[in-house]
């Protein structure tokens, strides 16, 4: 190519990647967009009992890559990058490129890791659509793992110069801590969080038992057995029974969360591959979805759980749109109490979030949770043969991301057309 057509086609890149404000603008097609291919999940596992308590997160990716190349036939020489959203394993970066190479990824795809706490998997995401609409790469695979039964958080140590700092002391508390403060100052009571719990449980059964999350889960084999459905969710949760649990941090705030209206903690694997429209239609892989656009910000510490009150608007204005012209929102439910407050400060209708449950009946594998929400969203806009989906989430120390993707895949079976 010679440096004028290279200059050109940059240039055509540029425009592609910054226009685009207003709803109408996000949904035309243009060669250089960057687009989703494919978006599976692992069926998830609940912490210390379920399916994936003794199974590492290099065994989980290694699983997870194998049945992602046997189910798409991607030749993996051509994956020209992969990154890998996770928080808490130890030499991440290490462990992710031993399972890329394990599962038959070739030693000349490159691999980083990347730790923005709750966010990991969506920040996977954007990197590797950030290379892409920078030229880079044309295709790279995005990955969002935990395994929270065998890497738990570890408590954050600071200084005691720092900790002096009252904003630096409180971003390296317990979340459970975090929870109780937003309950406490933004009036969530007990009750509203249950009704909300009760909401996620209920859609989640709902959702397990007509086999929603099939469409989304990629059965993985491990050590012979083969993987294919959550072990998470409860059925029968009733308002009862959610009122007579006893909250699991009685010395903080308004000792309002408890193990029935607080995320689970759980182990899965999620991942995305990207690539550029003109790549996917030459080659002909299966558009599902486009990326659009993300949005990161910060929120006082103590309030930590806030984070989408702050994110979602951000990301809409970014992008020139307003909240009702998305179709579908996965807004994280790390507790019930922030959870209530962000779907009612936000005023969005609770028919378009989380229609399938969240993370406070599916539980919450923090790295994960990025890309489980994609995957999750762009499978229910295919059933409702509708347009757009953001996510978000709040994140560990006081932040908050959102990210917005349009659906153009097919309608799925049994779509509400």
């Amino acid at each position: 190519m010679s440096i004028r057509s290279r200059i050109s086609s940059l240039a055509m890149r540029s425009a592609s990647t910054q226009a685009g404000r207003g709803l109408s603008a996000i949904l035309q097609k243009n060669p250089h967009d960057v687009v989703i291919t494919f978006a599976k999940r692992t069926a998830m596992g609940r912490t210390k009992k379920g399916q994936f308590k003794d199974v590492p997160v290099d065994e989980m990716m290694q699983s997870l890559f194998k049945a992602t190349l046997e189910k798409t036939r991607l030749d993996p020489a051509k994956i020209e990058d992969i990154c890998v959203g996770t928080c808490h394993p130890p030499s991440p970066t290490y462990v992710s490129r031993a399972a890329a190479l394990a599962a038959g990824i070739p030693p000349e795809v490159p691999i980083s890791s990347v730790n923005r706490l709750c966010s990991s998997g969506l920040m996977a995401i954007r990197n590797i659509a950030q290379a892409i609409q920078s030229g880079e790469i044309t295709l790279g695979v995005a990955v969002g793992v935990e395994n929270m039964t065998l890497n738990p958080r570890p408590t954050p140590v600071v200084t005691e110069a720092v900790d002096k700092q009252a904003q630096a002391h409180d971003c390296i508390q317990p979340m459970g801590w975090t929870s109780e403060m937003v309950a406490q100052t933004y009036k969530v009571s007990r009750q509203k969080q249950d009704e909300y719990a009760l909401i996620s449980h209920t859609r989640a059964s709902e959702a397990s038992t007509r086999g929603i999350f099939a469409e989304e889960i990629i059965p993985v084999e491990i050590r012979g057995s083969v993987i294919s459905v959550d072990d998470t969710i409860r059925p029968g949760v009733t308002m009862e029974s959610l009122s007579s649990l006893k909250p699991v941090f009685p010395d903080w705030g308004a000792a309002s969360t408890t193990a029935g209206n607080a995320s689970g903690i759980g182990d899965g694997a999620a991942l995305c591959i990207l690539t550029t429209r003109e790549r996917a239609e030459s080659e002909g892989m299966e558009i599902l979805g486009k990326w659009v656009g993300s949005a990161v910000v910060g929120v006082e510490p103590r309030f930590m759980g806030i984070g989408p009150v702050a994110a979602v608007p951000k990301v809409l204005s970014q992008f020139g749109l307003s909240k009702e012209d998305i179709d579908i929102y996965e807004i994280n439910e790390a507790f019930a109490s922030q959870f209530a407050y962000c779907v009612e400060e936000l005023n969005i209708p609770m028919d378009k979030i989380n229609p399938n449950g969240g993370a406070i009946a599916v539980t919450h594998p923090l790295g994960m949770t990025g890309v489980r929400q994609v995957v999750t969203g762009l499978a229910e806009l295919r059933r409702r043969d509708a347009k757009l989906l953001c996510t978000s989430m709040c994140i560990g120390s006081g932040m908050g991301a959102a990210g917005i993707f349009v659906n153009e895949a097919r309608p799925l079976h049994g779509a509400k057309l």
